[in-house]
């Protein structure tokens, strides 16, 4: 007898597409995103930059390690996902760190630098002579 209760059908097909957590933070140099990736080892994740966009895809597979024991449900996602995430114009491959830690995948990206305002000075501070001729016609 099933006596657990909740989402799905306990055959381990769920309606839903699995798409891991992400937390997202601002520090004084750089936006953080963090990917709760448990299960998954880090050659199976990949991460893309392409035109202002950064990807991050990944693939974590199911294990069948049952052996005589009843399997009541399956509620951990498994499969692939991608999720891509926009980035501010001018961010290259150099300002992009990533580090993967007790499946915790954190991206660094750099803010990128705010114009400064510049001050215009009038006249150049140097007065040019402009010398032409005129003729008489």
């Amino acid at each position: 007898m099933n006596t657990f209760t909740g989402a799905g059908n306990g055959s381990g097909e769920e309606s839903r597409s699995w798409v891991p957590a992400l937390d997202v933070w601002e520090s004084d140099g750089d936006v953080v995103y963090a990917f709760d990736l448990p299960g998954i080892p880090e050659d199976s994740i990949s991460i893309e930059l392409e035109e202002g966009a950064l990807t991050v895809s990944a693939e974590r597979e199911r294990k069948q390690e049952l052996t005589n024991e009843n399997l009541y449900r399956y509620e951990r996602r498994f499969g692939t996902f991608s999720r891509t995430i926009g980035l501010p114009p001018g961010i290259g491959e150099d300002q992009i760190k990533a580090d993967y830690r007790d499946g915790v995948l954190e991206i660094r990206v750099a803010k990128p630098e705010q114009p400064k305002p510049r001050r215009i000075q009038i006249g150049g501070g140097e007065q040019k002579t402009i010398e032409g001729t005129a003729t008489k016609s």
